[in-house]
């Protein structure tokens, strides 16, 4: 069986206290399913147990039809997956080019790096010689998924890949996202905050709430019928009929913000 397999995968940070329960969930092979849900619903620590950085207290991990050894970070990207963290986990103080050769083990590969991560993105290349966190928001994201492509992952998973990015950055990101799934036949995961803009991207999507998935569809049914995401995790309806969002509270399609947690 191709892709991401996750069976009743059990993690968190306390054994008596797991912040994910019994999560099953699906991504074939060249294929994006959006993982969506309010704040704390455990969708970064589900992303970290994948990549072997906590622990998985039960369950099963298959990529490819191979079972993943939990709790060792060597091994998840020796099984293929690859995570690009909220934080983009650069090397912040070495140049661009410094950080795209970093990522390439093979020695025989180093060569072609750079060459590789602009024929995806091209606006690095007049900042090839500058220090990654002397890079705008968006080319650090660029960068973060450059050298995560590096690594030749079959799993790629990336944590809220448009958070504090302009929109015209996002889309252009995205839209190598989407052909990089095509050419290389890539399962992605994608925690992302804004709905809508996951759904349009995603093949797939899941709602996380309180550590367990409580609905997973194709995600052009859910952009169809939105009511049914809000009725899963988005708030529910108040004494004045607003609905209540975690951080927002919207009137009539209009949306206030109440707090700047993402």
């Amino acid at each position: 069986m191709s892709g991401l397999t996750i069976r009743n995968l059990s993690t968190g940070y306390l054994p008596q206290r797991p912040c994910v329960r019994d999560v099953d969930l699906r991504v074939e092979k060249g294929t994006i399913t959006c993982l969506l849900g309010p704040n704390g619903a455990g969708k970064t620590t589900l992303l970290l147990s994948l990549a072997g950085l906590i622990p998985r207290f039960s369950g099963d991990v298959v990529v490819d039809g191979l079972d993943v050894v939990p709790g060792r970070p060597r091994d998840a990207v020796r099984s293929g997956m690859v995570l690009v963290p909220d934080d983009r986990a650069l090397f912040r103080e070495l140049s661009t080019i410094d950080n795209v050769r970093l990522a390439v083990h093979d020695r025989r590969r180093r060569s072609g790096a750079v060459d590789e991560m602009l024929e995806y993105f091209p606006a690095l290349e007049k900042r090839l010689r500058v220090a990654a966190g002397r890079l705008s928001g968006g080319e650090q994201q660029m960068l973060a998924i450059a050298r995560a492509i590096l690594q030749q992952p079959k799993v790629l998973l990336i944590d809220e890949l448009s958070m504090g990015l302009a929109p015209v950055i996002v889309d252009e990101i995205l839209s190598v996202l989407r052909r990089l799934v095509q050419e290389r036949e890539m399962s992605v995961l994608l925690v992302e905050q804004h709905v809508r803009l996951a759904l349009d991207v995603a093949d797939r999507a899941a709602v996380l709430v309180h550590g367990s998935v409580v609905l997973a569809e194709a995600a052009a049914t859910l952009a169809a019928d939105p009511g049914r995401i809000e009725h899963a995790y988005l708030g529910s309806v108040q004494h004045d009929g607003s609905v209540q969002h975690n951080g927002s509270v919207q009137h009539n399609g209009k949306e206030s913000r109440t707090t700047a947690d993402t």
